[in-house]
């Protein structure tokens, strides 16, 4: 069994899987770039006692940050809990993914993570969407070769950017509204945040198509908003929340041999 941490800009999402795949428990924390390695180490501490994990039995553990000054805080407070060093996926690690864009070194790692899920559990050509604070699309081809894809502003970070730059719009939760045509400016505010990133999201996978001459196999989106984005597309489109922890996994297991030499 191995710890997993997907350390996102809004959230880190962490779980403990068994060889087979088979998730033990996954948790959901909100990212603090001003908390220490100490207190990151207490939250995994509490997290596995509260889920009758034995936290020195575990294998290993693998975190993939896009939180740069993050990085090595959690990366410490692991190795306090677990007293195993963690894999940290960057430069040097195998990820088995052909990447093909002007320089593989920009890169994310939650991109390389979600491109290895992707291609082990979904049929090729693919597109990944992931939704959250930014909204990212990566493309593979039908060799699993990552292309390149774009990156957006996500629908919090958008109705938050209208609020702020706007004297008469309010700051909004993001519920579905009842209809496109919102009726009051708070309806409006979310039809546009749901239903304007869902035809975002249509959209984008017919041009993907169009540039790539035909019809991808397989679109899989994960994130935060996966779920509140996708439900209101037209595209058929697999909503996959544990797509980044199955990533980490596959990666954990090329490069377990590496950490423990």
């Amino acid at each position: 069994m191995i710890l997993a941490i997907d350390a996102g800009n809004t959230n880190i999402v962490l779980g403990c899987l068994e060889d087979d795949g088979s998730l033990r428990f996954t948790a959901r924390v909100s990212t603090d770039r001003g908390k220490t390695t100490d207190e990151y180490a207490l939250i995994f501490r509490n997290l596995f006692d509260l889920h009758s994990i034995d936290r020195h039995g575990l294998d290993g553990a693998i975190i993939a940050s896009v939180v740069s000054e993050l990085t090595e805080v959690l990366r410490t407070a692991v190795e306090l809990v677990i007293h195993k060093p963690p894999i940290v996926v960057g430069a040097g690690i195998k990820t088995g993914v052909n990447i093909k864009i002007d320089d593989p070194g920009q890169l994310g790692a939650d991109l390389v993570v979600g491109a290895v899920a992707a291609t082990a559990k979904y049929q090729k050509p693919l597109i990944i969407f992931d939704l959250g604070t930014a909204n990212t699309m990566s493309v593979v081809d039908g060799d699993g070769r990552f292309l390149g894809g774009a990156i957006m502003a996500g629908p919090r970070l958008s109705v938050d950017a209208l609020s702020n730059r706007t004297s008469q719009l309010p700051h909004i939760d993001l519920d579905l509204p009842p209809k496109v045509i919102g009726s009051n400016t708070i309806a409006a505010m979310q039809s546009g945040a749901i239903y304007g990133h869902a035809a975002l999201v249509d959209g984008l996978i017919d041009r993907v198509e169009a540039e790539l001459g035909k019809p991808v196999a397989s679109v899989v989106a994960t994130g935060g908003l996966a779920g509140v984005i996708i439900p209101q597309c037209r595209r058929a489109i697999s909503v996959d929340d544990n797509l980044m922890l199955d990533g980490l996994r596959i990666i954990y297991e090329k490069n377990k041999n590496l950490i423990n030499a």
